[in-house]
């Protein structure tokens, strides 16, 4: 618990980010989701992978499960425990567009002296790609043309506070 309190049950927040970042939120889980882009799916080659401990890795495991964003499959290799492989769902699958948008921000802002260590490519074509907004027809938006439209489930309070923020001089 921080010093602010608990953070509220995430079907209370209005906020998208906010119940968004309750399940994906925490680093390992961000780095989960890209082992499983990559194809890992047993729990020793998380760990392995990613040097986490057992009980983190249990934690964020069950979250990313408890939340439609992996499935929990049991398996049985011959003579062995019965065990389980964790697959991306379908809402795991829709969040490779953030992991890859991490990605490229990291090459971008934080780069390594040997470059990135993977290109974002279509499979089709082999073409380089990039993350970005595109609109209805298809076409690519500027960032600086991107606007956020507020709609009548915005908190009144937040529209309040940013109101006020607006009507002081930057």
């Amino acid at each position: 618990m921080s010093s602010m309190g608990p953070m509220p049950d995430i079907r209370d927040e209005s906020c998208s980010i906010a119940r968004s970042l309750g399940v994906l939120g925490e680093r390992w889980t961000f780095l989960i989701l890209r082992d499983a882009f990559e194809g890992l799916t047993r729990f020793e080659e998380f760990r392995a992978s990613l040097g986490i401990a057992s009980d983190v890795l249990s934690a964020r495991l069950a979250t990313l499960v408890d939340h439609g964003v992996m499935a929990k499959i049991d398996y049985q290799q011959p003579g062995q425990r019965r065990r389980h492989r964790y697959v991306l769902t379908d809402a795991g699958r829709e969040a490779l567009p953030v992991v890859a948008g991490l990605q490229a921000w990291g090459d971008r802002h934080l780069p390594r002296e040997e470059g990135p260590t993977v290109l974002r490519r279509a499979k089709s074509s082999g073409q380089s790609i990039h993350i970005g907004f595109v609109d209805e027809t298809g076409a690519e938006v500027a960032l600086d043309d991107v606007e956020f439209v507020k709609t009548s489930s915005y908190p009144t309070e937040r529209a309040e506070l940013l109101a006020r923020s607006a009507a002081h001089p930057r």
